[in-house]
């Protein structure tokens, strides 16, 4: 098939691409609208999420793990500390270092958030969609979940 024979598939598919970013970005901001305020930076909430995911880590790793100078991500884990958010204790391989983690406060604060957003979400789709669309929205779910399969 030639290129002009094309060209409207490629424009339609290019328009829902584009469409799609739209949407998610304006459903990814109601989510935050609705999991609690917070005053924290997009650095900070990265590595609140990494410490999530990969567990206590020095200071020297979360920078290497987030492509930054150790000074500058000491910055951010002091901000963190200051606030409560992170905690620090003795690495048990090399007392010279010290292994950052979440504290309480911050996993209570995650799940909190987590919860308030999933809150707002199901009832969004209970009150907005009927349930043939609660059924397609379903069925568009998998479309999505193959388009980020590797």
């Amino acid at each position: 098939m030639d290129e002009r024979a094309n060209r409207p598939r490629i424009e339609r598919t290019y328009a829902l691409a584009a469409e799609l970013r739209a949407i998610l970005g304006k459903l990814k901001r109601k989510l935050r609208e609705h999991g609690g305020r917070s005053d924290l930076t997009p650095s900070q909430v990265s590595v609140i999420l990494r410490l999530e995911i990969d567990g206590p880590v020095t200071v020297s790793s979360l920078a290497r793990a987030e492509g930054m100078r150790p000074q500058s991500m000491s910055a951010i884990v002091t901000s963190l500390l200051d606030v409560g958010l992170v905690s620090g204790s003795p690495d048990p391989n090399d007392a010279r270092q010290t292994l950052m983690s979440l504290s309480r406060k911050c996993q209570k604060f995650l799940k909190e958030g987590r919860a308030a957003r999933q809150d707002w979400l199901t009832t969004t789709i209970q009150e907005k969609l009927s349930v043939q669309e609660q059924e397609k929205l379903a069925a568009v779910l998998q479309l999505l979940a193959r388009l980020v399969e590797d």
